[in-house]
């Protein structure tokens, strides 16, 4: 469940500085947070398939570590990235 090159350019260039800007966090959490939506798709029509459930979890902890450190950085990066993305209310 790989994305596509040019859906990882749009990211990286929506929420990075640039496409090349990869290494950006909220760039990484928006990767992370589209990746987690489609395999949460994938896993919906397919209920047995435990390596994708097992891959799903380990994008949810990375972002949440992600998460984490932004929060502690920069209070409002963190605030900004999760008003765009929607993640909490």
């Amino acid at each position: 469940m790989a994305l596509s090159t040019e859906t990882k350019k749009e990211i990286f260039k929506k929420y990075g500085k640039s496409e090349a800007d990869t290494g950006n966090s909220e760039a990484q959490i928006a990767m992370f947070s589209t990746r987690i939506s489609a395999l949460t798709q994938h896993l919906k029509a397919n209920k047995k398939d435990f390596s994708t459930q097992t891959a799903l979890i380990q994008l949810v902890s990375k972002r949440k570590r992600l998460l984490k450190y932004l929060m502690h950085v920069d209070i409002n990066r963190y605030r900004k990235v999760i008003a765009a993305l929607g993640l909490r209310k």
